[in-house]
């Protein structure tokens, strides 16, 4: 266990969360000049971002991706709203590599739940991250929204098979597959549960709009399913640090529905994004 952090992101009174520490995977050298951390969204591992861990180390990061509590092999606990989720991401640090000094990371990058915990997480300190990337975030759910969550959840338990996963999935790759069956088969059913149930309304908007460090959102299509979109996307987008591309074609899993496009969207937007705070500090 970790020292005790105090959540200020959100609508919610100041008060002290205790997090818990994350297992973490990595990938790239540990000598890379950049750092990222990426984190999943709900139900799912730290070895399902899978995709993009590797193509931001195939562009030179060092990339650890994280399982939320919960989730994977991660701690469990009786606390499972976002600003939980988020002070467990807000106690997580660069593993330090002697002679590189790292004391925040480069990019975070968010999915669905991981997406409105890296808000929160980002809105409490802009010194945790310096950029970050939403993948599909979940910053408002409506009831809709939430119900079609919840279902979703519950099918994955009832039916967590190879051959489940891919007739839901056609187009995703062999292992986005393997790893869905064994991210369901990790995770705590009660986590599940409780994290719909304890972030009822779900609303993470005063985060967003706290937001200070530059923020990209990569939204999945609306024609397909996306949790982004509407007069949401468009409040989000009122902070000026927020900027948004959607993925044609792409539903609300958008790394595993269209891997190449978000990959390079994350990986191009996140170097530029390394040359302009470098021109800053020279």
């Amino acid at each position: 266990m970790t020292e005790p952090v105090v959540d200020t992101a959100s609508s919610l009174a100041a008060r002290t969360i205790t997090p818990v520490e994350l297992p973490r995977h990595r990938w790239g050298r540990h000598d890379a000049p950049a750092r990222a951390l990426v984190v999943h969204g709900l139900g799912s591992n730290g070895p399902s971002t899978w995709r993009i861990c590797a193509a931001l180390a195939d562009r030179g990061w060092l990339v650890e991706a994280v399982d939320l509590r919960g989730h994977g092999v991660a701690p469990r606990a009786l606390d499972y709203r976002v600003e939980a989720y988020a002070a467990d991401l807000l106690a997580t640090r660069p593993t330090p590599v002697p002679g590189v000094g790292h004391t925040a990371w480069d990019l975070v990058v968010g999915h669905s739940l991981g997406g409105a915990a890296t808000a929160v997480a980002a809105a409490a300190d802009p010194r945790w991250a310096a950029a970050v990337v939403l993948l599909d975030p979940a910053i408002a759910l409506d009831d809709h929204d939430a119900e079609i969550i919840r279902a979703s959840q519950e099918a994955a338990f009832a039916d967590n098979t190879i051959a489940s996963v891919r007739a839901k999935n056609p187009e995703w790759h062999p292992l986005d597959v393997e790893i869905k069956v064994q991210a369901v088969s990790e995770a705590s059913r009660w986590a599940i549960e409780q994290t719909s149930e304890q972030n009822h309304p779900w609303d993470v908007r005063p985060a967003a709009a706290a937001l200070r460090n530059p923020t990209f959102v990569i939204a999945s299509d609306p024609e397909v399913y996306s949790l982004f979109r509407g007069a949401l996307a468009a409040e989000v987008l009122a902070n000026r640090q927020v900027s948004l591309t959607i993925v044609q074609g792409a539903g609300h899993n958008v790394h595993r529905d269209r891997p190449a496009e978000t990959t390079k969207a994350i990986g191009d937007w996140a170097e530029l994004q390394l040359e302009q705070r470098s021109r800053r500090e020279t």
